[in-house]
């Protein structure tokens, strides 16, 4: 990537993933078809429960700041879970990690279900995000070793299926919870107990890396004066991002099902920028311009969702979405491509960081409204994604990334895509 912010993206026939060497896109072994499935679902558990938070804080007799807890918990334990999945993943591979996950994630959303208390809710979260944690750092990782047609191609699907996942857990949370708020977690359960079973039978051990991570390597990573700006920079953003993920149910008090159909529309544009838009706008403007002119566009955002109407609240949630997909894959290819660190190090330490905004907005969102207004939250994220597209333009020449450090849509070998990251 040049000064000016350009992606480095190679162009050119080989980088089609639905022409790579004569292979279609849709002839997979079951091995990915498995993992990507499971995929789905786990991204669906992100958003699940937005379309039934008011109904678990009836339900439960919670308040909003407890129940938005559901996330803080879910987000803190993926924040440290960082630093230990590739400790895990390089010493027991790929396939043992990704089951331990599912197994997690099976055990933690049927508990979540049988909750008596808000409390034992949270709990329970924290104990799915850490299986959601191994899951998600490892899955890409095993689609792009089994794939047919190449690395564009698995990427294609595993942004697929992270897609459909961000958009499809809002209308399962919306269709089961409509009936009981506890439904979309035994589903959610089920559903992952499939993926379990299918990852069992069709997926073999893929290929350990021949060096084992270390915990502390992460850490030592965000040495690096470009990584660690993206980090922080990602930090302010992710506060923003979550502020309009886990607090705007709140404010729209919306039915699961209108809930659950404004959180699909927000998933399609998410899906649709991360995958399609975000690569045409690197090429045309740079990744740093890109990036700095949606974070501040974001703000915008999130001021008029915070003193508009109730229609103009649902419209520019719906929009956010689009800013966020292209935010989020912008933030990944510049902390991938940024520093000499290995890639999934690399990856790691920028998670440990930005993961912590995504604990800290869910549980300051509903405080900040308890002491001041339903405005000033959003006005609160609005100055975060603010400083977040000043870190870009202060620590421009820290965040130029070279050319030859990048490969086409995410190709990376720890795993995380663009939202996971």
């Amino acid at each position: 990537m040049s000064a000016h912010g350009k992606s480095g993206r190679h162009g050119g026939a080989g980088d089609d993933p639905f022409d790579e060497g004569g292979t279609s896109i849709l002839r997979q072994p079951m091995a990915v078809w498995a993992t990507a499935g499971a995929s789905v679902v786990a991204f669906m558990g992100i958003g699940l429960v937005d379309p039934i938070l008011p109904s678990i804080a009836q339900g439960l007799h919670a308040s909003t700041s407890q129940v938005s807890l559901l996330f803080t918990s879910y987000f803190l334990i993926t924040a440290v879970a960082m630093l230990v999945t590739g400790f895990v993943s390089s010493r027991i591979g790929g396939r043992k990690t990704l089951l331990a996950g599912l197994a997690l994630v099976v055990v933690f959303a049927a508990l979540s279900g049988t909750s008596s208390s808000v409390g034992e809710l949270v709990g329970f979260r924290a104990g799915w995000g850490l299986g959601n944690a191994l899951f998600v750092s490892t899955s890409l990782a095993v689609i792009v070793g089994a794939a047919a047609g190449g690395h564009a191609a698995a990427i294609l699907l595993y942004e697929s299926a992270l897609g459909l996942g961000m958009a499809c857990g809002p209308l399962l949370g919306a269709v089961l919870g409509d009936m009981k708020w506890r439904y979309p977690f035994f589903g959610t359960a089920a559903l992952m107990a499939v993926g379990f079973i299918a990852i069992t039978v069709f997926l073999k051990e893929q290929p350990r890396p021949a060096r084992k991570t270390s915990i502390l390597d992460p850490v030592k990573a965000l040495s690096h004066g470009g990584l660690a700006s993206a980090a922080v920079s990602a930090f302010f953003y992710n506060y923003a991002f979550f502020t309009v993920l886990a607090f705007t149910p709140f404010v729209l008090d919306m039915s699961p099902y209108k809930s659950g159909g404004v959180f699909f529309a927000w998933g399609v544009l998410l899906a649709v920028f991360s995958v399609l838009v975000a690569p045409r706008l690197q090429e045309r403007f740079g990744s740093l311009k890109a990036l700095g002119g949606s974070l501040v566009l974001l703000a915008v955002d999130l001021v008029v969702l915070g003193y508009g109407n109730h229609t103009t609240a649902v419209v520019c949630t719906i929009l956010s979405g689009a800013f966020i997909g292209l935010n989020n894959t912008v933030f990944t290819e510049l902390a991938l491509g940024v520093s000499d660190a290995p890639r999934p190090v690399a990856s790691a330490g920028y998670n440990f960081v930005r993961w912590f905004a995504a604990a800290a907005a869910p549980f300051l969102a509903p405080k900040i409204e308890e002491w001041t207004d339903i405005h000033i939250p959003f006005v609160v994220a609005a100055l975060a994604a603010l400083v977040g597209a000043g870190i870009v333009a202060v620590r421009r020449r820290a965040l130029t990334v070279r050319a030859h450090e990048l490969e086409p849509r995410h190709a990376t070998e720890d795993g995380v895509s663009a939202f996971a990251r």
